[in-house]
């Protein structure tokens, strides 16, 4: 019994020093770890309390440390774009000149000085283009008329001085044809017995012709400036087009962006220039081509009148030789 009990007291004196052993092997670092154990300090193993506490809260970021330049988004100097002050000056500015209504009036009150000088010279143009219209309109109708009532007046007329006393006092060009035909042939009676008749028609169809030149140069009065805007408009709405174009690139280089809030207004400008020339050109051209066919037509009118005039002193003449006066 007695060895059986000390078998015992063997056996578990081993297993506490088995225990032991196995505790210290781990707790001893591997020999061949690269890791260097920071030293302890004294204060954090005299108070395990304050060590707990310092690793329980978390760390406060270090504020002098430097982001990672790979991490950052981008880096920038400061002299390689603007400032945002500037910037926002800048387009502030550019924004104070821009126009915020674009209609025709709008766009016209906040234009450039140039380009609104453009825009009041070519609406001008078109103001005296239809100005031309109405008063020429009227003349030229007026003139038609005459001449036609003229035209009838001779053709029904047996001799010239019953077609003067027809047509009394009236002052349109056949009128005048009639009485400087009836002057000459008064003045030349004297002369037609040795002369002959040759010399009066050849100072008759004189007359008549200058009248003829004379009435058609004062019904085409007013149709030259029509010419002259149908052909200089264009160029002129041209010229605002591109100082509104102009505009528009300075306005991107001022603020540095092709936003299209910053573009429109200038481009818009252009356009209303163009336009403008456009409405101011286009009715003139038309209207002036209209104008000298009328006025082909009222001296094709003239022309068959002096004919007219020139049959009546034939006749007159050929009577007068018959009757021997």
């Amino acid at each position: 019994m007695p060895q059986t009990a000390f078998h015992r007291v063997t056996f578990v004196a081993c297993l506490a020093i088995f225990s032991l052993g196995g505790g210290l092997m781990a707790q001893t670092p591997p020999a061949d770890s690269p890791a260097i154990a920071a030293p302890t300090p004294v204060a954090d193993a005299a108070d395990p309390d304050a060590a707990a506490q310092d690793a329980a809260s978390p760390s406060a970021p270090d504020l002098n440390a430097r982001p990672d330049a790979a991490g950052s988004d981008e880096a920038v100097p400061p002299s390689a774009e603007p400032s945002a002050d500037n910037r926002r000056a800048a387009l502030s500015g550019l924004a104070a000149r821009l126009p915020h209504d674009l209609s025709p009036w709008g766009m016209f009150m906040n234009a450039d000085i140039v380009v609104k000088a453009v825009m009041i010279g070519l609406a001008f143009a078109s103001v005296v283009t239809w100005t031309v219209l109405v008063v020429k309109l009227l003349e030229i109708v007026a003139a038609n008329r005459n001449a036609s009532r003229s035209a009838e007046l001779i053709a029904r007329a047996s001799s010239l001085s019953d077609a003067v006393a027809a047509s009394g006092n009236r002052k349109d060009p056949a009128s005048r044809m009639l009485r400087a035909a009836a002057t000459e042939l008064d003045r030349s009676t004297p002369a037609l017995d040795r002369a002959g008749s040759a010399g009066l028609k050849e100072r008759v169809t004189s007359y008549l012709r200058s009248i003829v030149s004379y009435s058609g140069r004062r019904a085409g009065v007013g149709t030259g400036i029509l010419a002259t805007i149908g052909s200089t408009a264009p160029f002129v709405g041209l010229f605002g087009t591109v100082w509104g174009i102009m505009n528009s690139f300075i306005g991107i280089s001022e603020s540095q962006t092709t936003n299209l809030a910053v573009v429109a207004p200038g481009i818009a400008e252009a356009l209303l220039a163009t336009a403008l020339g456009l409405v101011a050109a286009i009715p003139a051209v038309v209207i002036y081509n209209f104008f000298a066919r009328q006025i082909s037509g009222y001296r094709l009118r003239l022309t068959e009148a002096a004919a007219g005039v020139e049959r009546l002193l034939s006749r007159d003449l050929d009577f007068r030789t018959i009757s021997g006066r």
